[in-house]
């Protein structure tokens, strides 16, 4: 009976459903508030000076609420923001803190929910199914990148269950606003790699009563003037789609995803593969005294690169990793990237293999 309480406890921690570990500071009158936090203190270990070392440790800390307006009409908001725990007391000019969301809608009975601000691009509905990993993973899913990841500025609207209709069939659209952002000295080209012109994003998924779920996602939008004279990549237009399975019941987690992209996956901070394919993989199980372990298997794949590089391998990898769950709020992991990346490729992408350790605490 403890055993079964344990999972049950620890499953929408697995599930990434952090509204399962918030604090409620208010709920009266229709009005609720809740308080999200967590703390991830982490060292890597690896031959590679960039990826060694406590250079990832952070904490989180958010709210979300709603608001009943009456039996049809909710509003709601959530805001979420990150402090890296590698800064020293003094100013640091990359301090590495910013603004992970930042939204507010309204919610309309069966016809579903529309937000506006800083929120997930619907691409990443999609690539979530293998965002899994106790610390690696999500490589294909891009901050401000063409809806691939968080995203500045999105409309988004959501209906669950087909109006009503068709239990487990959910769809969204979403705009995204033009955002070409400036320069800067201290960070080169990040403004090639960030910015984007109008454009907009739809996925559709469905979800089965015994735990498999199919989902797919297309993302169109424009590139900015920048954009085009960068180190690499050309084109009027950044495209992406992508499509996955999930299967995730009897304490087992199976998902995969395949997506192409145009111009949309970034080559660094110097421009956009012309084309790219990726493939991810992830298998974990839940065992009942806490422990999860996990195998992930994740590449993206360049084509028809500019200056003589070609197709070439941005990101390729096994990552070996297990979690011990204390409870719902405590977790260990500890996770091996084994690099299958080639020593001296064209991109001079590191090739070093890395191991991360962390401990959570989230509520």
């Amino acid at each position: 009976m403890m055993k079964r309480s344990l999972l049950a406890a620890v499953m929408p921690l697995m599930l990434g459903l952090s509204s399962a570990q918030a604090a409620e500071i208010y709920n009266k009158d229709g009005n609720k508030l809740d308080l999200t936090g967590k703390i991830n203190v982490s060292h890597l270990f690896s031959d590679n000076d960039s990826a060694n070392g406590e250079v990832s440790s952070y904490t989180r800390l958010g709210f979300k609420g709603e608001t009943k307006i009456n039996d049809q009409l909710t509003g709601y908001g959530q805001w979420q923001y990150q402090y890296s725990l590698s800064n020293s007391e003094g100013s640091d000019a990359n301090s590495g803190n910013k603004t992970r969301l930042g939204f507010a809608g309204l919610k309309v009975a069966q016809f579903g929910s529309i937000d506006y601000g800083r929120n997930y691009g619907l691409v990443y509905d999609v690539l979530g199914y293998t965002d899994m990993l106790p610390y690696f993973g999500g490589d294909s899913g891009y901050t401000d990148a063409f809806l691939s990841g968080r995203s500045t500025g999105v409309l988004t609207w959501r209906n669950k269950d087909f109006f009503g209709l068709v239990k487990g069939w959910n769809f969204a659209a979403q705009y995204e606003g033009k955002n070409e952002r400036s320069d800067s000295a201290t960070a080169s080209n990040l403004a090639v790699r960030r910015s984007n012109g109008d454009g907009f994003a739809l996925s559709t998924s469905y979800d089965f009563d015994f735990g498999l779920s199919l989902v797919g996602a297309y993302a169109n939008l424009d590139r900015v003037t920048a954009q085009n004279t960068a180190t690499y990549g050309r084109g009027d237009k950044a495209q992406s789609w992508a499509a996955g399975l999930k299967y995730d019941a009897n304490q087992i987690y199976l998902a995969t995803i395949y997506g192409e992209t145009q111009n949309a996956t970034p080559i660094g901070n110097s421009g956009f593969a012309n084309k790219a394919v990726n493939f991810e993989a992830v298998a974990q199980y839940q065992f009942l005294n806490g422990l999860r372990p996990s195998l992930g298997y994740v590449s993206s794949r360049a084509k028809d690169v500019e200056n003589n590089v070609g197709d070439t391998d941005l990101f390729k990898y096994v990552a070996v990793g297990v979690t011990y769950y204390f409870n719902k709020n405590m977790s260990a992991y500890a996770e091996y990237k084994i690099n299958l990346l080639k020593d001296n490729n064209a991109l001079n992408i590191n090739t070093d293999d890395v191991t991360a350790v962390g401990l959570v605490y989230q509520f």
